[in-house]
């Protein structure tokens, strides 16, 4: 028997099987690292001078790998595991709940909370692969070549590439379970994870316009994440933009465009992760009540 502490690696290590079956999946698992590649080559180029020489490049061509580079680095491979996610994650729990096999986990030493825990995994691990991980050894190469000095001051920069993954990951696992446990058809589930995303952007951006103001964000999951992220990386600036109304050459009308500080983005966050577990709590039993 699995040591208590991992009985939940049960789940995705069976799970893992029935995915990389799929070609389309296998594949694109694989073309989500061609980011992390590009950014090898960039940090290698702006530390080899002879490689430079040769392409005929200057240094001041290249980007510059501060805090900035890894923040583009996690927006990119985020967007590409959104639909990492979306492949893998919707069918998890609504196949266990169609051929009500639910009874035959929670009938063994296997707690619910376990089963949760083990089905989120599923992309928590995967996402992990391809987000965090790489992007710590990028930062690790970079700290290399650029000196342990480097390392001392930018230090916070691996904190942020790790949280700020992990709370996308998370979002992510929460969201791609909670579907899939009320939504039983698969393509119905990848829909509605879509439509959770771009549904309320649509709707925040309206509420931006007709107000003239940022805080219709908080409707939107990518715009709080964007801000999260901005946070974490110390890019984040309130006053995105300044709207002013001119007549007869004056101004008569003006406006600040200030985005909704970060511990709203924060709780949003917070908040919208506790309601997919509860979501999760009411279709995750070993035997469905039917009235």
């Amino acid at each position: 028997m699995a040591p208590e502490w991992s009985r939940f690696l049960i789940i995705p290590r069976h799970a893992y099987r029935d995915v990389f079956r799929s070609k389309l999946f296998t594949a694109y698992f694989a073309l989500s690292f061609i980011w992390p590649l590009v950014c090898v080559i960039l940090i290698y180029l702006r530390h080899n001078v002879s490689a430079l020489v040769i392409m005929k490049l200057h240094i001041s061509e290249l980007l510059q790998i501060d805090a900035s580079f890894f923040q583009m680095y996690t927006i990119v491979q985020g967007t590409i595991s959104f639909f990492l996610a979306m492949l893998v994650g919707p069918q998890q729990v609504s196949r266990d709940l169609t051929n009500n096999a639910l009874p035959l986990y929670l009938c063994r030493p296997f707690s619910r909370a376990e089963y949760v825990v083990g089905k989120m995994s599923i992309v928590v691990i995967l996402l992990s692969a391809i987000t965090w991980a790489p992007g710590l050894l990028l930062f690790l190469l970079q700290s290399s070549l650029e000196g342990w000095s480097w390392l001392a001051e930018n230090i916070w920069i691996a904190s942020a590439i790790f949280l700020g993954s992990l709370v996308w990951i998370l979002l992510l696992a929460l969201l791609t379970q909670a579907i899939s446990a009320w939504v039983k058809w698969r393509v119905a589930a990848r829909a509605a994870l879509i439509g959770l995303f771009f549904i309320p952007s649509v709707f925040s951006e309206l509420i931006n316009q007709i107000f003239e103001t940022r805080w219709g964000n908080i409707m939107s999951l990518s715009a709080l994440i964007r801000n999260v992220w901005a946070g974490l990386f110390g890019s984040f600036v309130r006053q995105t933009s300044q709207i002013q109304e001119y007549r007869n050459g004056q101004i008569i009308r003006e406006a600040l465009m200030t985005e909704p500080p970060l511990w709203v983005s924060w709780l949003m966050l917070f908040l919208i992760c506790a309601t997919c577990l509860w979501l999760l709590s009411r279709k995750v039993k070993a035997y469905e009540v039917v009235k």
